[in-house]
């Protein structure tokens, strides 16, 4: 989980980064942990989700700081229905529930991709978008003529399309465990062909950065409910001043309390 670990999450026991160290090597989460090992969690250039929604929070932050994200109504903002059955299906299967927590769907990571595409950062709003639009190379980052809930509203469809084609008509929501897993793999490596001819794997990094994200993010933003995803690495959230208790709780149970934007309230 090296690319999940928070740089001030050093304190954190011996203890507690071996039981972390054994829920990466379970096969459940596996699809999840081989993307982060392998580097593929990298933000592209078509900026943060997160970067964005804090961006757009900090103006009101006092007002936001005490709106906890269960009191924003619920429903998706930017989701469509067909939309929304296929991220909650994938959320559910790259985040599956199980003893030490609940899946992607419950806590919140839907919400939090919903959020992200329907604000400032799905609208492509800090991306140079008057072109020329070339065929770039990798480390020159995004370059499509299209924000990225355009990329991932298209990439959907064009999944689901792909689905229908080699299942029997099902749509990614309706397909097995293995067929999913089938089907990401293919995203992630870039060779399940979109008719449209957009990259599938620029969809799939761009969707997965969001995921990985909700997670980790503060739940103000709609993921992270509980703050799971802290709780899994021992992350206490918002007060990171814990620097100096590094050597003091050195192979030692640290005494966290998980705090969020909203707790500060």
């Amino acid at each position: 989980m090296n690319d999940k670990q928070h740089p001030t999450a050093t304190s954190v026991s011996g203890q507690d980064r071996a039981d972390a160290d054994r829920r990466n090597a379970e096969p459940r989460r596996g699809f999840m942990r081989d993307l982060l090992v392998g580097g593929t969690a990298a933000a592209t250039a078509a900026g943060s989700p997160g970067s964005a929604l804090a961006q757009q929070t900090q103006a009101a932050a006092p007002a936001a700081a005490g709106k906890a994200a269960a009191d924003v109504p619920a429903g998706y903002l930017f989701l469509q229905p067909t939309e929304a059955a296929f991220v909650e299906s994938l959320v559910d299967h790259i985040y599956p529930a199980d003893e030490r927590s609940p899946g992607g769907v419950d806590i919140g990571l839907a919400t939090y991709i919903d959020r992200a595409l329907g604000g400032p950062w799905g609208a492509g709003d800090r991306l140079y978008m008057d072109g020329p639009w070339e065929t770039g190379v990798p480390q020159q980052g995004y370059q499509l003529p299209l924000s990225p809930a355009q990329l991932v509203r298209q990439g959907i469809q064009s999944t689901n399309s792909a689905c229908a084609r080699q299942y029997g008509g099902k749509a990614f929501d309706g397909l097995s465990a293995g067929d999913k897993e089938a089907v990401l793999q293919q995203l992630f490596s870039g060779k399940l062909v979109f008719d449209n001819g957009l990259p599938s794997a620029t969809f799939f990094s761009v969707l997965y950065q969001c995921v990985v994200e909700g997670i980790f993010s503060d739940p103000i933003y709609g993921g992270n409910k509980d703050k799971a995803g802290w709780k899994l690495v021992g992350f206490p959230g918002v007060v990171a001043t814990h620097a100096n208790d590094i050597d003091t709780y050195r192979n030692k149970p640290y005494p966290v309390k998980y705090l969020g934007i909203a707790d500060m309230a």
